[in-house]
Parts: structure tokens; sequence; C-alpha cells
């Protein structure tokens, strides 16, 4: 399978601009689809050819990736009457960057049957700041020759790439990650909380823990620092399939409500958490 050299995307927000410009700067052919016009100008500006529907950019595309946020609009993306299997032909490519639950995502395979699309998992990790960068972690999945042959086009924004098995196993590493992500993050919270209760500088904590043992990902990037507007959607997508898995996940559903009071205290918005 040779690599996709016109490569569609839908979604062009804080992941899909970034990742749309280093497509670019790696010299492959960019197509863009966004309900947003302000999205779909700031990406035209920089090269990316804006489609009417996400049915003509799969016609002008040979992998489309979906950064969306929400299962609703990935249904619209796929689904719609101008949607990508309107337009698909067979051996097209899709990548699923959006977090979806691995239930949602297995149940795409079969609403997809027939229509020639080859689905692959495209989990994206690490932030706004790692996809401006280009330094995202990909947790893949799906048919591993169309993966390979993906592999470049990944490599122009993420700078670690894994594949974990069939279609919805890299959902599987995404809900995992979150779940140890926002578990660590209000851990970090009530860690510095206690050191500056107890007369102890929480940045000069910060600036030590870094270095040791209870370093994590959160506490180095500074998670709680910056809104965490996902943070409600991912454990719930958490607790719907641990209860559909008959698994009790009882940190889990704490850490849940923990994110709702930090995000209360800080001020930060809740938005609406569908899908």
């Amino acid at each position: 399978m040779n690599t996709p050299k016109r490569i569609g995307v839908i979604g062009l927000g804080a992941m899909g601009r970034p990742m749309s410009r280093h497509l670019l700067a790696k010299g492959y052919s960019v197509v863009g689809f966004d309900l947003a016009a302000d999205a779909c100008n700031k990406v035209a500006a920089l090269g990316v050819t804006i489609a009417a529907s996400p049915r003509e950019l799969a016609q002008q595309s040979d992998a489309v990736l979906i950064v969306v946020g929400f299962d609703a609009q990935v249904d619209a993306a796929l689904f719609g009457p101008d949607g990508i299997v309107a337009g698909a032909r067979p051996g097209l490519i899709v990548a699923m960057g959006s977090t979806v639950a691995p239930t949602y995502a297995r149940n795409l395979v079969e609403r997809t049957a027939g229509s020639g699309i080859v689905l692959l998992d495209m989990a994206l990790t690490r932030g706004e700041t790692f996809a401006e960068a280009g330094t995202m972690l990909i947790l893949g999945g799906g048919d591993e020759a169309a993966f390979k042959a993906c592999e470049p086009v990944f490599q122009c924004y993420a700078s670690d790439i894994f594949h974990l098995g069939p279609f919805g196993a890299g959902q599987v590493g995404k809900m995992v990650n979150n779940l140890i992500l926002w578990s660590c993050m209000m851990a970090n919270e009530e860690g510095f909380e206690l050191s500056a209760a107890l007369g102890v500088d929480p940045e000069k904590m910060r600036s030590a823990l870094v270095h040791s043992s209870a370093q994590n990902f959160s506490m180095s990037a500074r998670s709680d620092e910056r809104p965490t507007p996902w943070a409600e959607k991912d454990m719930n997508i958490v607790l719907k399939e641990a209860d559909a898995a008959k698994l009790s996940l009882p940190q889990a559903g704490l850490v849940r409500e923990l994110v709702k009071a930090f995000k209360r205290r800080k001020g930060y918005p809740t938005p609406s958490v569908e899908g």
C-alpha cells in the first residue's frame, strides 16, 4: 500500500490547524473542512484548500484525518448526506484522531462495512502545545499495512507512534491515557495544596518533584494551569466502558468528581460532555 499524498483534515481547530501546517511543510497536498468559517480562513491562509463538505473532501483525498470533538460531529462527518461515506472511493483511509469511546469505534466498523473505507485509529495525546511543535504521540490501531503506509503522514505532526492492535485499540489506549492523566493532575493539585498549607512554596515543591519519583506528565507540563475542556468527557468514557465490561473503578469515579470541583475552583468553563 502506497503512502497517501492528498490528505483531508476535518476539524481545523486547535489540533487540526497545526497538523495541517505541518503536513503542508512536508509537501503534502491538504484539503480541509470545518463548520466554522474563521477556522477555514486561518488554514486557507496557510495554503490549505477548503472543501464545501466532507463528501467533497473525501473525493479529493487519499486519506482523511478526523479531529473533531464529539461523537455527533464524527457521525455527521462520516454519515451525513454530504459525508465522507457518500464521497468515499474504495481504499480511502479514514484515521480517527477524535477521542471517542472504544465501543463507538468498534461500531464504526459495522456501520462503514461495504463502503470501501479503511478505518485507522490515530488517537492524539500530549495536547495543543505539542500539536504546535509537531511532537504529539499517536496511539494507533487498525489494518497494519494501511497504518504503516500512513506513518510518514503521522510523522509530520507526531514524534512517537504506536500501533496497539485492531481498530479501536488506539481509542482504548487514549482512554487509559486520559484516566491516568487526570488522576495524576488531581493528585498534583492536592499535593501542592498540602505543601502550601504546611508553609512550603508550591512552585519550589514542583521544581523539586519533577526530578523525583512523583514526576508525571501533568506536573511537568503544568496541565493544572490550563483549562481542561475535555476532562469530564474523558472520564465519562472511562466509566461507561468500565460499566459495560462489568468492572468497578472507584478511583475513576472519584477523579471525575474531583475534576469538576477543580474546574469550579479555577473558574474554568464546563462545556457540553455529549458523546
